[in-house]
């Protein structure tokens, strides 16, 4: 049998009347109307349950909102309620707008309180985590390194680590970032490390855009009021490096890195001279990468991703006669991931060894560079090997030389500073061929 509509009655609301109101048997539901403050009324429904609720009429047609259940509202609170709705709808308001908009208002207040706990680490960690698929091995490396805590094991050093540049920063609420803060960071740490406070200001600049434009973030930073100028003249300026070998230095130079006990890490110090490559691109070159036959190497860059160079006679000899350990050219069996990551001890020990002034792992790619001049080799082909960004129209959008030109000069660019150093040149039937260890 279907259910019967519901019923209504006035009354003056009293405790008694509101507790032994119920729905009669087959009705869908039963309300009561009270006849002190018009609206406001008493629904009960089969099951048991009663709730108050205000009903009246805007621009024609029926409101209705629920108020609550007798078990939370008293009968006074129901009626100062329904009393309040009454005055929104005589004002044109719709009851359920105006519910909307304080809910809305208090989770916008919640989301504010909560936003202001987020320190500058949260945003940091979210900010790696969204954008690290897009990045260098490096460039991952580098936010790792500035966020560093102090006091950590280090993988191939009994020295614990010390505090990165940034890692002053963590706790701090993002919130209670201010341009004067930020100032006074930077000048504290550009007393004592200027290159890794520039780097780590860069960083964080880019953190901090990417938090103003993310959802979860929006409103809880403008960068624009942070990087002011004042803040940019505090960043430490550049200082141009020049060290570099010199053509009457490569005999010293080659003596010593060939006599190191390591034969890949001597290896991989005279590929870096005669390719003029980044350091850590190099290492992580794989013997897939290496053609013997073809005489190229395919190296991973960070400008288009990968380029594909010479080989030339003597570097070909040098890697043919390399141990195979493992897939990476110059494997290092202690290194986690495989390959050599740090050279620099081995190298500052070969140049202290030749009586050298210092020269470091990106001096020797510079090297190339400089030393290249003395064969009148064309710049664009001596960048190309390198894997600079091309600087000029024609050579971004014309000049891609191919394998054998770059050949041509490369071996031209080796042979010669094998002959200032004292060593002879293999051939080229010669080159690869010699010592081939598997």
């Amino acid at each position: 049998m279907a259910a019967r509509k519901s019923t209504a009655s006035v009354v003056n609301f009293t405790k008694g009347r509101v507790d032994r109101f119920t729905c009669p048997d087959r009705q869908s539901e039963a309300k009561l109307w009270d006849s002190t403050v018009t609206g406001l009324g008493l629904r009960a429904r089969p099951g048991g349950g009663k709730t108050y609720i205000f009903q009246a009429r805007l621009h024609g047609r029926t409101v209705k909102q629920t108020i609550g259940s007798p078990a939370a509202w008293g009968i006074d609170e129901a009626r100062a309620e329904a009393r309040r709705l009454r005055v929104l709808v005589d004002q044109g308001v719709h009851p359920g707008d105006e519910r909307r908009a304080r809910e809305e208002a208090a989770e916008q207040e919640r989301r504010a309180k909560a936003l202001e706990a987020v320190t500058v680490a949260d945003v940091w960690a979210d900010y790696i985590a969204d954008r690290r698929r897009g990045w260098s091995e490096r460039h991952l490396g580098d936010h790792a390194k500035v966020m560093q805590a102090p006091g950590q094991k280090r993988a191939r050093s009994r020295k614990r680590t010390v505090a990165g540049p940034l890692y002053p920063l963590r706790d701090v609420p993002v919130s209670d970032l201010t341009a004067e803060r930020l100032q006074g960071w930077l000048e504290r740490e550009a007393r004592r490390r200027p290159t890794a406070a520039a780097l780590a200001y860069r960083l964080l600049r880019s953190c901090l855009h990417w938090t103003a434009e993310h959802p979860s973030y929006r409103g809880l930073v403008e960068p624009h009021r942070l990087f002011t100028g004042n803040v940019r003249r505090a960043v430490p300026k550049p200082q141009a490096k020049s060290d570099a070998l010199q053509r009457e230095q490569l005999p010293a130079w080659f003596e010593a890195v060939r006599a190191l006990p390591n034969p890949i890490q001597s290896a991989y110090l005279q590929a870096l001279l005669l390719t003029g490559a980044r350091r850590n691109e190099l290492s992580r070159v794989r013997w897939a990468d290496v053609d013997f036959q073809w005489r190229s190497i395919a190296i991973r860059d960070k400008v288009e991703g990968e380029r594909v160079i010479p080989l030339p006679p003597y570097l070909a000899d040098l890697l043919a006669g390399l141990p195979r350990v493992n897939r990476y050219v110059f494997a290092s069996p202690t290194a986690k991931a495989g390959y050599i990551a740090d050279a620099n001890h081995a190298h500052t020990r070969a140049v202290k060894a030749a009586g050298l002034p210092p020269v470091t792992l990106h001096g020797l790619r510079r090297s190339f560079g400089t030393l290249s001049e003395w064969v009148e080799a064309p710049v664009g082909v001596v960048a190309q090997i390198q894997g600079h960004k091309p600087s000029a129209l024609a050579e971004k959008h014309y000049r891609r030389r191919p394998l054998d030109l770059l050949r041509k000069w490369h071996t031209r660019i080796e042979g010669w500073i094998l002959e200032q150093a004292g060593i002879q040149q293999p051939t080229e039937n010669e080159a690869g061929q010699l010592r081939v260890v598997k």
